[in-house]
């Protein structure tokens, strides 16, 4: 993942919410055709991007569609807006996934192995208020700078190869991004572990230094990154769900 605020934009075409009571149904992937996801799920880079971008594809596996997510010394998240989705103590984001291919040199706790093999990202419009007063005015100028409403809240469900399940740290290039492991260990092909989170209780964990409440959800999004790390990452995918 690339320094400072720029790891922020993977929502850089998030609109300002107008906060719904549920959200919507997620598209699944398992009722795409093979190739491309199709919209409103889209791919999403740094501004400017060099680097390749993660690829991101529909492909059948035993006997049903899922996403691949595949990373060579590249970046990128696949976006899913969310408007401004209420969430709840109920909410909860749930999905399936197998690693076929890790990143042996990743590590979260630095900025030189800070690269992810698969991630889950949920993106909240946490007001600014609570931030510590550097962390504000550098909110400020990347939103100005880029035009966009950037998320001040970004919680992604990691699977990294050495940290304990339920491990909580922030990124390494910016506190706007807190890790959760929620699995570990070497790629695993085959196995499809059932991820199942409460979204309100996670985000307090993370983030509820700077904030009481929980904001609405802008976002939701999948990627992996080996940017840092120059490494290769292979991923699958179920379909993701908001519930209830």
């Amino acid at each position: 993942m690339r320094p400072a605020l720029l790891s922020l934009l993977l929502c850089a075409a998030c609109t300002l919410p107008g906060a719904r009571a549920q959200p919507a149904p997620v598209p699944p992937f398992s009722a795409m055709p093979p190739g491309a996801p199709l919209a409103p799920w889209r791919i999403a880079g740094l501004p400017g991007q060099k680097l390749p971008l993660t690829q991101f594809s529909i492909q059948p596996v035993e006997g049903q569609r899922v996403l691949q997510v595949a990373a060579e010394a590249s970046y990128g998240n696949l976006v899913l807006d969310t408007v401004g989705a209420r969430v709840t103590g109920e909410t909860r984001l749930q999905w399936r996934w197998t690693l076929l291919r890790g990143l042996p040199a990743a590590d979260l706790r630095t900025k030189a192995g800070d690269d992810v093999a698969l991630k889950v990202c949920a993106l909240f419009d946490m007001p600014l208020d609570g931030l510590p007063l550097g962390e504000r005015a550098r909110m400020r100028v990347a939103r100005s700078l880029s035009g966009e409403h950037l998320p001040a809240a970004t919680l992604c469900y990691v699977w990294d190869r050495t940290l304990p399940v339920g491990t909580a740290l922030p990124n390494a290039f910016s506190a706007r991004v807190r890790y959760i492991v929620v699995s570990s260990g070497e790629a695993a092909p085959g196995a499809w572990p059932r991820i199942e989170r409460p979204l309100a209780a996670d985000f307090l964990r993370a983030f509820g230094a700077e904030a009481s409440s929980v904001p609405p959800l802008l976002a939701i999004a999948v990627g992996a990154d080996a940017d840092n790390t120059g490494g290769r990452s292979l991923g699958l995918v179920s379909d993701i769900q908001l519930l209830p």
